[in-house]
Formats: C-alpha cells, sequence, structure tokens
C-alpha cells in the first residue's frame, strides 16, 4: 500500500518522471506501434492495444489510489464492466443490486438472456434478508453499487466481502460515484473496482474513458489478457487527458462536496421537493455506513419533484446553470431525468422495482458557485409555482364558466357564435 496520501497521489501522476528530456509533465505517446530491439528480442511496448506508455502512468496511478495491483484502462466505463464479467462462465451466477445504473442493468441483462453468458440474479440489497438470498444464489461474482444510481443508496461493502469469502465469490464494486479519494472499496474487502473515469477521474467531460482495478495479481494478468484480445484498451490521447483531470481530482471534490451541501440543505427548505436522497443527510437509511466506508459524502444528490410529470419541463427549461445532460462528475453543474435517461433501459416495471419515481431528477453538482446554483434552482421551482398556479386560475375559470350555462337544454345557441344573436 502507498504511504502517500491519496490527493498527493492523484496531484503527482506521472510528474517529473520523464527519462528521455526530463520533462516535468509526461509526454503524450500516440505512436500504434514500437521498435523491438531485435529479432525474436521482445521490449517493454510493441503495440499499443497491448500496451502504451501513457496509458501505463494512468494506469499505475489508478492501481496506486485503490490499492490494487494494476489497473488496465479501457475505452470506456462500459467495457471496464464487460472486461470483469470475462471472469464469469455460463455456469457461473453473477448477483447484481435492483437498482445499478442502466447501462450496466443493460449489459447484464442481455449478456445473461440472449448469450446465456452467466446466470443472473437480482437482489435488492436494502432488504433485511439480502444475504439469505445471496446465500442462495451461490453466485461466482457479486456486482456493487454505493452508492447507487440515481437513488445513491448504501451497501455495506464489508459486510458483502465477508458473506462473499464464505462462499468463495469474488466481489466487484462500481466507485464511479466517489472516486478512490471517496471511498477505497479493495481496502474493503473487494476484490474488483470498477470506474467510469469519464466521470470525477477525469472531470472535464472531454472523455469517455473506463478503469477496472484488480487486487490479485493473477487475476490482474487474467484480465490484462482479455483486455488485448478483446481489443477495450483505452486511447493514448484519452489517457494523457484523464491524467491531466486526475491531478485535479482532490479540489474539484471539496469544492463539489461544499456546492452539495449548500444545495441539498437549500432542496430541505422547498415545498416542491417531494423527497431527497443523499447520504450526508443523518435520516438517509445508509448514513451511518457512509460514514464509516466514505471519506465524504460526494457530489451527486438526487430529488423528486412535488408537481406533475407534464411540469418537469417548466423546471428543466427555467435552468441557466444546469445542464439537462447526460453523465456526472464534470466541473460544470448537471442535472438529468433518470427516468428517460441514464435509466432509459430500464422498462417501466424494473424502474418501478427500482424506486425511481416519474418525477426523480438528479443532480451532478460542479464548481460554480453555491449562490448561482442555488439561485438557478429557485428560479425553477418559482416557474413550475407559477405554471401550477396557472393551471389552478384555469381550471377555476374553468368551472366559473360552466357554471354559467344555462340549464334550459339552450347551450347551443350560447357557445355558438353564428346563433348567438338568436338567443
Amino acid at each position: 500500500m502507498s504511504k502517500r496520501h491519496p490527493a498527493t497521489i492523484a496531484a503527482r501522476a506521472g510528474i517529473a518522471e520523464d527519462t528521455a528530456f526530463a520533462a516535468v509533465t509526461p509526454p503524450l505517446y500516440l505512436s500504434s506501434t514500437y521498435k523491438l530491439p531485435a529479432f525474436e528480442q521482445a521490449g517493454a511496448y510493441d503495440y499499443s492495444r497491448s500496451n502504451n506508455p501513457t496509458r501505463d502512468i494512468l494506469g499505475e496511478a489508478l492501481a496506486e489510489l485503490e490499492g490494487g495491483t494494476r489497473a488496465i484502462v479501457t475505452n470506456t466505463g462500459m467495457s471496464a464492466c464487460l472486461l470483469a464479467l470475462q471472469l464469469l462462465t455460463p455456469v457461473d451466477t453473477l448477483v447484481i443490486p435492483h437498482d445499478c445504473y442502466g447501462g450496466s442493468y443493460r449489459l447484464f441483462t442481455n449478456l445473461a438472456q440472449r448469450k446465456q453468458a452467466f446466470k443472473l440474479k437480482i437482489i435488492n440489497f436494502q432488504q433485511p434478508d439480502w444475504a439469505a438470498q445471496i446465500k442462495a444464489a451461490k453466485p461466482a461474482m457479486i456486482w456493487l453499487e454505493t452508492p447507487s444510481n440515481p437513488l445513491l443508496q448504501i451497501t455495506d461493502i464489508r459486510a458483502v466481502c465477508q458473506l462473499a469469502a464464505e462462499l468463495t465469490a469474488k466481489v466487484v464494486v462500481d466507485n464511479t460515484f466517489l472516486s478512490p479519494l471517496l471511498q477505497r472499496p479493495l481496502l474493503l474487502g473487494a476484490d474488483l473496482v470498477v470506474h467510469s473515469t469519464t466521470k470525477y477521474i477525469n472531470g472535464h467531460s472531454d472523455v469517455v474513458a473506463g478503469a477496472l482495478i484488480a487486487k490479485d495479481s493473477l487475476i490482474a494478468d487474467e484480465l490484462k489478457w482479455w483486455a488485448n484480445c478483446l481489443g477495450v484498451t483505452g486511447a493514448p490521447f484519452d489517457a494523457y487527458l484523464t491524467l491531466r483531470g486526475l491531478r485535479t481530482l482532490g479540489p474539484r471534490l471539496r469544492v463539489q462536496q461544499d456546492n452539495t451541501q449548500q444545495i441539498v440543505a437549500f432542496l430541505q427548505e422547498q415545498p416542491l421537493v417531494a423527497k431527497i436522497y443523499y447520504p450526508g443527510l443523518p435520516d438517509h437509511p445508509g448514513h451511518q455506513i457512509a460514514k464509516q466506508q466514505q471519506q465524504g459524502f460526494g457530489a451527486m444528490c438526487s430529488f423528486e419533484l412535488a408537481a406533475p410529470r407534464a411540469l418537469l419541463s417548466v423546471f428543466f427549461e427555467a435552468l441557466q446553470f444546469f445542464t439537462l445532460a447526460q453523465s456526472l462528475g464534470g466541473t460544470e453543474s448537471l442535472i438529468c431525468h433518470p427516468g428517460t435517461m441514464t435509466h432509459a433501459s430500464m422498462d417501466a416495471t424494473a424502474q418501478q422495482t427500482a424506486g425511481i419515481a416519474p418525477c426523480l431528477i438528479r443532480l451532478s453538482v460542479g464548481i460554480e458557485d453555491a449562490a448561482d446554483l442555488i439561485a438557478d434552482l429557485a428560479g425553477a421551482f418559482a416557474a413550475v409555482a407559477r405554471a401550477q398556479q396557472q393551471d389552478a386560475q384555469s381550471k377555476d375559470q374553468q368551472a366559473v364558466d360552466s357554471a354559467k350555462l344555462p340549464s334550459d337544454g339552450n347551450t347551443l345557441f350560447v357557445n355558438n357564435p353564428a346563433l348567438a344573436a338568436f338567443w
């Protein structure tokens, strides 16, 4: 385990390590191929799908941050998920949470149903009998997502890993929502950690990439072989940009978390907010576990708008600083409607089972000034309130107009301008 603090590891990734010209910032190696030392003599690098110096620097930094033996940097977060699944066979059972990210859910269910790549068991880890359900499933792999997307539910990683050890099952934790600066699942007993590095690790919404970090060196070697075989390794330029983003992960998260706490406090006072999902709240069901296994509550929160679904468009259109878009973890604040965006691949029944309400809204809080973000949300709530008032007034007026209509059967004449003169 590294003796350096995580923020220092992130800030110093690749710095002052160039052996060619002593460049402080590591160079970008775009070459697809490399000259071999001699015939039948292998070099450190031969082909960039297999190995690349820039990608290796990022992988080494991520492995050190998570406390693993190796990180395989992939071209997307979903590629990292797919890579982890190569450890399974058709007779193995994979256990997944009922409320995982929609893209992961689509991958798991379709590989199991359409390709029979493995058997699948979906479990609600928030139910008291989750351990009994896992024991009955006899899984080879248990997939965790904590905090979950988009409801930010918390799963006790250590407790699941202790059970998995009894069952000789591997535990994979999607750590995208927090990053290794706020949570280190391998130190809690997990075998593998998945990241969509597109999110917090890169942090600038200009790269799509992923990473899979292994605790065991033999598993890491097998995964590295599969990554080369499948061709899911990341591009050098993407690794270069991700390294640049990684160096500011610490200060970005500090501002983002502070902003989120202020926004959550604001949301608590809003009459148009029916429910808030944020582990930092003392009444959140997973608050105590989050305090134990996390080094912060993160910069994601969700809430349910206490208004008809038809008014969601009014809310979104009124925003200026929260951008309606997919993804999360960037310096800019984003807002999304999980039901039609991130979790659209789930059918209505699966969304309902996962607890994704029709008016659920997810926030990814950026580094803007908190006062501006709060004012932006206040304006959107005000727009919805006005729309509700106008709708109520319109209905009242319709009721008044209906009451004024005569009851003697001559309504046809009253409502027809051409016949009104005869009335």
